[in-house]
């Protein structure tokens, strides 16, 4: 089992770092971002063409809302979209103090694990969307605690001292099973900014808001309402 990241307790782990949004046009998403929130300036991680997707990645505060936009066929994104019927909420990634620990509780649980990743700067883990519930999750760990490489090379090493004035707060995501969901995400992430609703659509499953700190006025972009937190 590996260590904890040097630092990682001062940022009060687990914690919520960042939110994807899925949208069959980026650009139009994009502008709707930047028009709305007042953001700016988005990374494009040419590390998603992995996963046949295109993106952009916007800074808020310390947190980070992505927008992620199909480009290939049969993509895990692609279905989500058709299963939503239409743009929406896709992703929750939480900081986690101990990578190899967060693995271990999750194999504890009976979760599959459908992607990983070590490098020597952050390690990532996407957990299987119908054994977590409500949406698709991913825990990581990076080092030093306060860098976050899917930001960019900005974040890569540690953090900038110009940050956005907003910052994520917290989501609330509808799941079909609001007992277990809860369970879930709270034994492994945490239960502080993370609210459960209970979703009588299957279509309506997954990231429903997102509250932002130093947001004035709600809007709606991609199927998720942004509030103020």
């Amino acid at each position: 089992m590996s260590d904890p990241a040097p630092g990682a307790d001062t940022l009060r782990l687990p914690r919520l770092r960042q939110v994807a949004l899925v949208a069959a046009d980026l650009d139009s998403a994009c502008a709707r971002i930047e028009s709305e929130l007042g953001l700016r300036s988005p990374f494009h991680d040419p590390g998603v063409g992995e996963f046949g997707l295109a993106n952009a990645v916007y800074e808020m505060g310390d947190t980070f809302l992505e927008v992620v936009s199909p480009v290939a066929e049969d993509t895990t994104a692609g279905r989500y979209l058709a299963r939503r019927g239409g743009d929406a909420g896709y992703m929750a990634l939480f900081q986690v103090a101990d990578t190899d620990a967060a693995r271990d509780r999750a194999a504890e649980l009976g979760l599959r694990t459908v992607w990983r990743l070590d490098l020597p700067d952050i390690s990532g883990t996407h957990l299987h969307p119908r054994d977590a519930g409500g949406a698709i999750v991913s825990f990581d760990t990076p080092r030093p605690p306060e860098s976050w490489r899917w930001a960019g090379p900005r974040w890569t090493g540690g953090a900038p001292a110009d940050l956005h004035a907003s910052s994520i707060a917290g989501i609330v995501v509808r799941a079909a099973d609001v007992d277990a969901a809860a369970s879930v995400w709270a034994d492994l992430f945490t239960d502080r900014q993370v609210r459960f609703e209970s979703a009588e659509n299957p279509r309506d499953v997954g990231i429903v808001a997102v509250e932002v700190a130093g947001l004035n006025d709600g809007t709606m972009i991609c199927g998720v309402e942004f509030r103020p937190a």
